[in-house]
């Protein structure tokens, strides 16, 4: 059974640092592209960053200089780095991963991470 377990999520002062975690567990054979989404009260579900199996990343332009996304494939683990917060940084983060694995050996699948609640406050 494959799961995404996402870490790391909590109270954050402004201008503080925090960094996510989101492990795919179970049975995996390949992971291809994955990404952090985040959801704020009242507010549809944004992409704050992707990359891709190789490396190659892109953020949202909101957290360019802030954030880093990067990966350990031999791990199956995805990294978000998120410095210098500010309170729009606030919402549910979703990890999301496409991947070959469990019972869909042959073809690729699109999971979800349960989400981890990421709080900017003073």
């Amino acid at each position: 059974q494959v799961q995404l377990v996402e870490s790391g999520g909590g109270l954050v002062q402004p201008g503080g640092s925090l960094r996510l975690s989101c492990a795919a567990t179970g049975s995996i054979f390949v992971i291809n592209a994955m990404g952090w989404y985040r959801q704020a009260p009242g507010k549809q579900r944004e992409l704050v960053a992707s990359i891709t199996r190789s490396g190659s990343t892109n953020l949202a332009d909101s957290v360019k200089g802030r954030f880093t996304i990067s990966r350990d494939n031999a791990k199956n683990t995805l990294y978000l780095q998120m410095n210098t917060l500010k309170p729009e940084d606030a919402a549910v983060y979703y990890c999301n991963a496409d991947l070959r694995g469990g019972e869909h050996y042959f073809t690729f699948r699109t999971y979800w991470g349960q989400g981890t609640q990421v709080t900017v406050s003073s």
